[in-house]
């Protein structure tokens, strides 16, 4: 199978955006896993990607801001609200790799139920903050309208900026596009952004019962790889169905 190249811009601009959206003070946290053990967990006609045999469970908590349809611009209130993702990382059979999101937590009810009924993505209303202080970023999380649910602490403190991403770093951030299961078939919806501004992060603090209540492994190591980013501005394009094959001169044999 061809699989396109990583690359820090998307192979595949967005010219008609049919949603934007803001990625604001986001951090990364990511571990390695099997590929197997995560294989069953993604959608028909997707796989594991790889890196070097190793496939990556990712912890992202940030701040949207500016969630709007078509090309803007946002709404400025109903559209910004702290969110925390745990997501894997697929190919399709056209070669397209992308994120596959296994939990969205959200602080704000009207996204998560446009997210959850308009694009059938898992998302969960949650109480969540983001706190600033002396230069340490604290991202909070309680599941659920009663707060009963799984919880998620996250302490960070954002380090210099890099100047050229490794490989690893590349793969986890250069992401452009998702894959859904959507109506009984599988679909692949774009993005485009500017390249990720960077930065080395320190992990103060992580108390995190997220990615278990995902189905996941629970990860009893240290994350090895834990990044921050400002944030970009982000256009979604409209969702193709995943299965047919297509020629690409930017895509490359992996």
């Amino acid at each position: 199978m061809e699989i396109e190249p990583v690359t820090p811009t998307t192979p595949r601009p967005v010219r008609r955006p049919a949603l934007v959206q803001g990625w604001h003070e986001l951090t990364f946290l990511h571990w390695p896993v099997e590929p197997e053990r995560v294989a069953g967990l993604l959608p028909a006609g997707t796989r594991p990607d790889t890196l070097d045999g190793v496939t990556y469970v990712g912890l992202v908590p940030f701040l949207m801001r500016g969630v709007g349809l078509g090309p803007g611009p946002g709404l400025p209130y109903l559209g910004t609200f702290c969110e925390t993702n745990v997501r894997l990382y697929s190919v399709d059979e056209r070669g397209r790799r992308g994120v596959v999101f296994r939990s969205l937590d959200a602080s704000r009810l009207l996204p998560v139920l446009v997210g959850r009924f308009g694009v059938r993505l898992p998302y969960v209303w949650s109480a969540m903050r983001l706190r600033r202080a002396n230069g340490v970023l604290t991202y909070t999380c309680r599941r659920g309208a009663a707060g009963r649910g799984p919880t998620s602490r996250v302490v960070v403190r954002p380090g210099a900026p890099m100047t050229r991403p490794s490989p690893l770093e590349l793969f986890l951030t250069a992401r452009w596009g998702m894959h859904v299961s959507w109506h009984g078939r599988t679909v692949h919806i774009p993005n485009e952004h500017a390249p990720w501004p960077l930065h080395r992060a320190e992990l103060l603090g992580l108390d995190d019962d997220l990615v278990t209540a995902a189905g996941l492994p629970r990860m009893t190591e240290p994350p090895v790889s834990v990044l921050y980013s400002p944030g970009v501005s982000v256009r979604f394009g409209r969702p193709d169905t995943v299965g047919s094959r297509t020629t690409d001169h930017r895509m490359i044999r992996n």
